[in-house]
């Protein structure tokens, strides 16, 4: 149950904080130089490494996106008529935690983010 409801949370985060970053970036590059430093300043310290907020933002929203995606792949499993079976759901709800876990660790370790 967790697992679902999880699914719709970070979905919906997703699109809200991810929209709402995204727009910002954006607007951020046609205003300019200026405005576009302002931007990396909120999550990036002078030297490019990320700050406390970056740290949060940039690891809570890939969270999010394998998280979405495991659950996603789970939910299309349980639409083909499979995995119904309480031991074998359960075990699939537990590996979308462990799975997009590991997955946003090699994903911060493969960038090599300062």
């Amino acid at each position: 149950m967790l697992a679902s409801i999880l699914h719709r949370v970070t979905g919906d985060g997703l699109a809200t904080v991810g929209a709402a970053l995204l727009v910002w970036w954006l607007a951020a590059i046609a205003a300019g130089g200026q405005a576009y430093a302002t931007f990396v300043s909120v999550f990036a310290q002078p030297d490019g490494h990320l700050n406390p907020l970056g740290w949060v933002i940039g690891v809570g929203l890939t969270f999010s996106l394998f998280q979405h995606l495991m659950s996603g792949i789970r939910h299309l499993v349980l639409d083909t008529g499979a995995a119904f079976e309480l031991k074998t759901n359960r075990l699939l709800a537990i590996l979308t935690f462990v799975c997009s876990t590991l997955l946003t660790i090699g994903f911060w370790f493969y960038l090599g983010v300062k």
